[in-house]
């Protein structure tokens, strides 16, 4: 589901996700797993980043999106000119920065947690 080279629109991709996520957390609901859904929603998240920046394709694309996001013109074009891969790029704070975890929930990007501690029943 997040695999860069999937060519989907981002919200049919979230779309999908939380369907996924929504079922998975339903049926394992009974099991005590805080800490795997935590971690699972750090990783997604993390991958829904470097979906948007592999989106933003072009570098002046990518410097434009940072800097309407808020981020400083040298720190947008020192990461933009990065070698290193989409991985590290998704990890680095001033990607956290400017797409947080607040503006990913407001695009709808599901959490784990979240359901689980909707759905969680203790037997």
């Amino acid at each position: 589901m997040t695999k860069r080279n999937w060519s989907v629109p981002l919200d049919y991709r979230i779309m999908k996700l939380k369907q996924v996520i929504f079922e998975w957390v339903n049926y394992f609901r009974i099991g005590n797993m805080k800490k795997l859904t935590s971690r699972i929603d750090e990783k997604l998240r993390s991958r829904i980043r470097v979906i948007i920046w592999k989106q933003w394709k072009v570098p002046t694309k990518q410097i434009k999106s940072l800097i309407k996001l808020g981020i400083p013109e040298e720190e947008a074009k020192g990461l933009t000119f990065c070698r290193k891969g989409y991985r590290y790029i998704g990890l680095s704070k001033v990607i956290q920065r400017a797409i947080s975890n607040k503006s990913l929930k407001q695009r709808g990007v599901p959490s784990s947690l979240e359901r689980y501690l909707k759905v969680y029943t203790v037997i």
